[in-house]
């Protein structure tokens, strides 16, 4: 796993989320690859594939911090609201 971390630094967001969809395919209970590649995904603008992968990670391991915090993270920014817009 930690050959792939350096490659997928090295990579941009749509090539790190192919190598990590391969990699999930042969070992799909590595909730680390799914941490990962979340956040790819939501660099990418992909909000609700990052939230899938945060929410499949969570469900293999409950307690994974990392993959809470960056689910927090997606739902702040989901959740932000600016009554200034909606009030002209």
């Amino acid at each position: 796993m930690e050959s792939l971390k350096e490659q997928i630094r090295l990579l941009g967001a749509d090539e790190a989320i192919a190598l990590l969809d391969k990699w999930i395919a042969e070992h799909p209970e590595d909730v680390e690859a799914y941490t990962l590649r979340g956040m790819k995904h939501f660099g990418a603008g992909h909000r609700s594939a990052a939230i899938g992968d945060y929410l499949t990670a969570l469900r293999l391991d409950p307690d994974n911090a990392r993959a809470r915090q960056a689910l927090d993270y997606a739902n702040s920014i989901l959740d932000y609201y600016n009554k200034d817009l909606y009030n002209p």
